[in-house]
């Protein structure tokens, strides 16, 4: 199988990885492209001179996707080759995979092999990666396991977000939209020194909203009191952030950035189309978008608040320079979903009820790391560093699901102790370093290495007792969970000329052992998986071709993850955990940039993968409602009781896109005033895709594409830009999750066309 995604960019800026603004945001040459600058080793590199596969992508690029109102980590799907991210749980619960690997499940407490680091800091709890992106300068995607130098040990990869930083200048800049269904978004940043060469500052801010445009449409007897129909009920949302950020400078050697942020989001879960799927077709046109039959849950509230600040400190002894990040966030919140998505229908001659509902009542995260690295520049570089990580919450998580004997609910009402209170804890620490040696003027190799150890806790603080609290739960209450193991990696790069770079790279990862307590709510015992490890290999080619025009680089990978973490569901739909024996994959990655005269810049970028889950052992639950399988199972399948359960020996990793294709253009025009007229479009597709660990016909998508217009006017020296925009250009309803055993769709955001208006300010 194959699997594809490319990385360039739409309007206002060039290709994605090519239009990127390198840290001095020096614009690129109007006969070439502009150099990219990157910090995948810690450093400040040139793009094409870094010896690991790097997908980038500039703000600029970014801020163009979500003109509209999307959400920021959403709208990278795809548009970084090897780079996936999905989520069915509204913006507080992203879901992200890299090169096919990820983890599907939604449980609040779930681990993912992608680390997430915002200006340094890690943000490792599922709705802490959630905070989103603005005033960002530059996105880079680390492709494969990292850790002799960041973070926490990760199998996947990084996507790593650096934000426009205080200058010692004044600096502004900002971006406006309003478009359909009252669709608003502001991103803006502006700073300036406070006192001159000793302190600046600068204050970053992103407001989105939408109004509601989903009716719901439901009249009847209801669970939750919500029996007359609404005219746009839910589908909107106000997400309110803003950041602070202080650099003070009192001498030549020392450093010190302090950064606060704040998070306000109040808006709709994810909506679930109930029978939005036919057994036997993936086929949902039929299926309204903007219409929905809930008979609980309340419109599916989302709300969640998140705080959080850092402080970094360096002094440069000279010879190397030391570094202190310390960083504190903190989140609590509510979501809540009718997790069936609908009305009660008649499935197998009896109607059925589900919703579920996930409440962080306190998350607390610290992390400390401190580096110490050689002074870059001689044919000799080093660094070495240490880790600590402490994460901490108290979760309620509610659930219920049951079927009646009667259309009517004749005074029945779901168990008000249905819930369960949960105590997660996580806590790592590790030892890192990497050295890197110029062997000759154009050979030069590297090595890194990593000891970690990953520790988790989680306590049942609350059993799901009977509505006269009598305890039924009999599995365990608390477990824990240790694993402690090296990880490393080795790389060469050879120069062949100034425009062309060959490079090799081999490493080793592991994602800790991870703990599912979240069964407890149907009084099911605790389900757990091993660390899993990862081996992988990548080969590539960095290029700039015919006089700087043109940009082509092209990466081959293959891994093998050894106990891999998987996640199923049980006959309730509740989440289990498990391990399969390994899971192989290979592909290539390749993204080119071209401008082949100096009005037009033109972007494409790929990856192709194949997956496969290798275990003749192992099973999963298939889409079974009330003792019926409801779905076109294509694996074999065995029962085990009144539960049917498939194979999943050689099936691709769910989530992981066979191919992904990103198309992007720009022409500019110049005008007699020095301004300049354009015209900039992207075009996204993508290829088969699984979204469960069984096949079937239903649970899959095969085709989805996007695209997005932008026509404008830009000012002389780029001042301001004006221009009419529209994402999602012909409405494409697009399958992007599912709920099995309700044969419930997942969709896409819709076309949004608007005005957008942006400028910098010096």
């Amino acid at each position: 199988m194959l699997g594809v995604a490319l990385g360039s960019v739409l309007g206002g800026s060039a290709a994605f990885a090519q239009d990127a603004a390198p840290v001095q945001e020096q614009a690129a040459p109007e006969d070439g492209l502009g150099d990219i600058v990157v910090t995948a080793e810690r450093r400040s590199e040139n793009l094409q001179k870094v010896p690991l596969s790097v997908g980038v992508a500039s703000g600029d690029a970014l801020r163009a996707y979500t003109a509209g109102g999307d959400d920021t980590l959403l709208a990278l799907s795809g548009r970084v080759p090897g780079l996936y991210v999905e989520s069915t749980t509204g913006r507080i619960f992203p879901r992200f995979y890299i090169r096919g690997l990820g983890n599907i499940d939604f449980y609040l407490g779930a681990s993912q092999p992608v680390t997430i680091i915002q200006d340094d800091v890690i943000l490792e709890h599922v709705v802490l990666k959630s905070n989103p992106v603005y005033d960002v300068r530059q996105v880079e995607v680390l492709r494969g396991p990292q850790g002799s130098l960041f973070g926490r040990n990760t199998t996947a990869g990084i996507i790593k977000f650096d934000t426009n930083k205080p200058t010692n200048h004044f600096d502004s800049r900002a971006s406006a939209s309003v478009g359909s269904y009252g669709s608003v978004s502001l991103d803006a940043g502006v700073g300036g020194p406070l006192i001159k060469d000793l302190l600046s500052i600068r204050l970053s801010t992103l407001i989105q909203h939408r109004e509601n445009y989903v009716d719901n449409v439901f009249a009847g007897t209801s669970l939750d009191n919500t029996a007359t129909p609404r005219k746009d009920a839910m589908g909107g949302f106000d997400d309110r952030n803003v950041r602070v950020q202080l650099a003070l400078t009192p001498g030549e050697r020392f450093t010190l950035d302090l950064s606060g942020h704040a998070r306000w989001y109040d808006g709709t879960s994810t909506l679930f189309h109930r029978g939005a799927l036919k057994k036997g077709s993936n086929d949902v046109s039929a299926e309204p978008r903007n219409v929905v039959s809930y008979d609980e849950a309340n419109d599916n509230p989302q709300s969640y608040n998140t705080y959080g600040g850092s402080v970094r400190a360096t002094y440069d002894f000279g010879p190397a320079a030391l570094t202190s990040i310390t960083a504190y966030e903190t989140t609590s919140g509510i979501s809540r979903g009718d997790t069936d998505g609908g009305a009660a229908v008649n499935f197998a001659g009896r109607p059925s009820y589900g919703q579920s509902q996930g409440q962080i009542r306190d998350l607390d995260q610290w992390s400390q790391e401190v580096r110490l690295a050689g002074t870059p520049g001689g044919r000799f570089n080093w660094q070495i560093g240490g880790l600590y990580f402490d994460s901490r919450d108290i979760t309620d998580f509610y659930q219920r699901a049951f079927f009646l004997t009667a259309p009517d609910l004749n005074g029945t009402q779901p168990n008000p102790n249905n819930w369960v209170r949960l105590h997660d804890v996580n806590t790592s620490w590790a030892g890192f370093g990497q050295v890197s040696y110029e062997l000759a003027p154009k050979l030069t190799i590297s090595a890194g290495g990593r000891i970690t150890e990953d520790k988790k806790r989680t306590e049942l603080l609350k059993t799901a007792n009977t509505v006269t609290n009598g305890v039924t739960y009999r599995g365990r209450t608390d477990v824990t969970l240790k694993a402690t193991k090296p990880s490393w990696d080795a790389s060469v790069l050879y120069q062949v000329n100034p425009d062309i770079s060959l490079y090799s790279r081999v490493a080793q990862g592991f994602r800790g052992p991870t703990i599912q307590g979240r069964s407890a709510v149907f009084n099911a015992d605790f389900t757990t998986a091993n660390s899993e490890t990862i081996l992988s290999w990548e080969t590539g080619i960095k290029t700039r071709l015919l006089n700087n025009t043109l940009s082509l680089n092209a990466t081959v990978f293959g891994y093998r993850v050894k106990d891999i973490q998987l996640n199923g569901n049980d006959v309730n739909g509740n989440g289990v955990l498990f391990n399969a024996d390994k899971a192989e994959a290979y592909g290539m990655e390749a993204e080119a940039n071209w401008k082949p005269v100096p009005n037009l810049t033109l972007g494409a970028g790929l990856s192709l993968l194949h997956s496969a889950i290798r275990d003749k052992n192992v099973y999963a639950q298939v889409c079974i409602l009330n003792g019926v399988v409801v779905c076109t199972v294509e694996d074999p399948t065995i029962k085990v009781g009144a539960n049917t359960f498939a194979q999943i020996d050689g099936n691709p990793l769910p989530n992981a896109p066979e191919y992904n294709v990103d198309l992007t253009a720009r022409y500019d025009q110049p005008l007699g005033n020095g301004g300049r007229a354009f015209i900039a479009g992207d075009f996204n597709i993508q290829g088969y895709t699984q979204f469960v660990l069984y096949k079937t016909k239903e649970f899959t998508a095969n085709g989805n594409f996007e695209g997005g217009l932008k026509i404008g006017y830009s000012a002389p020296d780029d001042a301001y830009e004006l221009a009419v925009f529209a994402r999602n250009i012909t409405g494409e309803k697009n399958l992007k999750g599912v709920i099995e055993n309700y044969m419930a769709a997942v969709f896409n955001e819709p076309r949004i066309i608007g005005v957008s208006l942006s400028g910098k300010f010096r």
